[in-house]
């Protein structure tokens, strides 16, 4: 077997921190109140936040510390009869979903036909869609079906919302959605 500096170094580094740490415990020292202060360190001048974990239907609730408005922590809470402070593994990597250096923070927009993504301000983005959106609800539009029937629909758009739309965003969505005579609406916490 090769064993490279490297590998000799990690194996020395964990052998001599293993060996440490058993003397530390075999004397009976009570490591906890050192790692309940280590872990109080980084949230220690954090401002609390209660907030639910976006993933899925069953909405974990979520404590979210932030300093100086920038997320520094994102954990389970205890007090939530859902889950008790524990997390799933999506769950747990919430904090990766927010401070994550390759999350697009830009509207990208690629034309039909075009090889390249052009980078597009909000605004002018939003505005496109709401264009998008009444060309197509007034291209498609169904005031009545062919024995008269009123059903004043469109069946050319669809609407997919997630799992964690609480139920007043839903009201709202329901109530526009509907308005705009669109009949295809679904949450992701069905499928």
């Amino acid at each position: 077997m090769d064993v490279s500096r490297r590998d000799l170094l990690r194996l020395s580094v964990a052998g001599g921190a293993g060996t440490a740490l058993g003397g530390l415990i075999a004397s009976g020292v009570d490591l906890a109140p050192t790692v309940v202060k280590a872990q109080q360190l980084r949230i220690r001048d954090a401002r609390i936040t209660p907030s639910v974990c976006p993933f899925c239907a069953v909405g974990c609730a979520t404590l979210v510390h932030t300093v100086n408005d920038q997320i520094v922590n994102i954990e389970g809470d205890p007090r939530s009869p859902h889950n008790e402070g524990t997390l799933c593994p999506k769950g747990a990597a919430t904090f990766q979903l927010h401070i994550n250096p390759s999350r697009p923070v830009q509207v990208l927009h690629r034309a039909p036909g075009a090889a390249d993504w052009e980078v597009w301000d909000l605004n002018r983005a939003m505005d496109r869609v709401a264009e998008l959106v009444k060309t197509t609800r007034d291209d498609t539009f169904i005031e009545r079906l062919a024995n008269g029937k009123l059903v004043n629909a469109t069946t050319a758009i669809f609407s997919l919302g997630g799992a964690t739309l609480d139920i007043e965003f839903n009201h709202i969505h329901q109530k526009l959605l509907r308005g705009l005579g669109i009949v295809a609406i679904e949450n992701q916490a069905r499928i």
